[in-house]
């Protein structure tokens, strides 16, 4: 069944659930957690919530493209000020070890203080990482169309290094749900081991040649700078939205403070937009999710340039692996119909459609040249009510590529 006939799948199965639960009203099936099938009025396990607030402390078992077979453990604190109209915030913190070898410790917060009029935006990370890279822009897989037996893994080009990451931005509302700020960003990447490089039996790699071209040491490297940001929010909820929009605007400026780190400019943009479609049925949502980082002067290293599976929260390219597609700059689009499936609003799905596009100057290939498209299926369990909080089980299949992914927290 090719990817069209899937999209039609996908897009019949939500319109006939809601002719069927639309009629249905919180009223009359009150929303329950997952948790609630398992315990008993009476029972002496029963937690109680805190008010305003939600902890979620899950194991993590689940298979990924990226890091294969992964275990460890994810806590989400979830939580809002007093203020009627206070919004929630979010923060994270996950340890996972895989069986590709990888330790992977992220922090991330997503933070409304003082009334909504702060907002903090921070992504950390300290990576003991392998991952393959595949060459530069979207046309890596269309060079291989006429080859019927083509498997992405014929491309890869293995690379062991360490990360380590910090952004953290400060936003200042100025006006209702616009906010202005600034951030620092710091990027390290080291003890980089290219696998399939061997520079005297002239054998070269996509990551040596661009380190060349740019002038970067091609075993350690640093982006480290500052950025201004310009944010709009309305949504009513960051956790699982179901109405409003969100844009952000943020330009990083990098300057030249080591031997290994060349001065650039980077714009990153983004917008996330969401339409109610029931007034009666609160869970459908059609959502929109776009971005685009775009390298506007100088260069960054080959390991930094825009890639998917690495914005905040690593969600972005479902149905293809961390990092397959990367680019000089980078285009994605995302479009998700939120559905429910359970009166109780225990059990939701979503559909879903992915487009990424990316450049590469060596070889002439411009920003749209070539879309890559991935379409895809997704359980929701719900397991806080308040916060409105899921597990999501996704399933994503693109070109020559497919993945399955388990994560808490909606997608975008």
């Amino acid at each position: 069944m090719n990817s069209y006939l899937w999209l039609l799948f996908f897009v019949c199965i939500p319109v006939g659930m809601m002719a069927q639960v639309s009629s249905k009203s919180d009223d009359v099936c009150p929303p329950k957690t997952v948790f609630e099938l398992f315990k008993k009025k009476d029972s002496l396990m029963v937690v109680k919530p805190i008010k305003n607030s939600f902890l979620l402390v899950i194991p993590i078992i689940g298979v990924q493209p990226a890091t294969g077979f992964s275990y460890g453990a994810t806590a989400q604190y979830t939580f809002k000020g007093s203020g009627l109209l206070d919004k929630y915030s979010s923060a994270n913190l996950g340890v996972t070890l895989t069986t590709k070898d990888q330790l992977l410790i992220n922090a991330k917060n997503n933070i409304l203080l003082k009334g909504n009029k702060i907002y903090l935006s921070g992504d950390y990370r300290l990576y003991v990482f392998t991952q393959p890279n595949y060459g530069l822009g979207t046309a890596i897989i269309p060079r291989h169309r006429e080859d019927p037996d083509f498997d992405i893994d014929s491309i890869k080009e293995p690379m062991d290094y360490n990360y380590f990451k910090f952004h953290q931005t400060v936003s200042w509302e100025v006006k209702k749900h616009f906010y202005v700020g600034a951030g620092i960003g710091i990027d390290w990447y080291s003890s980089i081991i290219d696998k399939n490089l061997d520079v005297d039996n002239g054998k070269f790699t996509n990551h040596y040649n661009y380190s060349k071209q740019y002038g970067f040491n091609d075993k350690e490297y640093f982006v480290n700078g500052f950025s201004f940001n310009l944010i709009y929010d309305s949504r009513d909820n960051q956790i699982n939205t179901r109405e409003g929009w969100f844009a952000n605007l943020n330009y990083r400026f990098n300057a030249d403070l080591f031997n290994d780190q060349k001065s650039s400019n980077v714009l990153y943009t983004e917008f996330r937009y969401f339409v109610p479609l029931s007034p009666k049925r609160k869970q459908f949502i059609l959502g929109f999710w776009a971005f685009g980082q775009f390298v506007t002067n100088g260069a960054v290293p080959y390991l930094n340039l825009p890639a998917i599976g690495w914005d905040q929260r690593s969600r972005s390219g479902e149905g293809y692996t961390q990092g397959l597609f990367r680019g000089n700059n980078l285009a994605y689009l995302q479009t998700e119909l939120r559905f429910p499936i359970s009166c109780n609003q225990l059990l939701s799905g979503t559909v879903f459609a992915n487009f990424t596009t990316a450049s590469d100057k060596f070889d002439d290939i411009s920003l749209f040249q070539y879309v890559q498209p991935s379409v895809g299926a997704g359980l929701r369990i719900l397991i806080d009510k308040a916060t409105r909080t899921n597990l999501v089980l996704d399933y994503g299949v693109g070109n020559r590529s497919q993945g399955f992914y388990l994560n808490a927290g909606e997608t975008f």
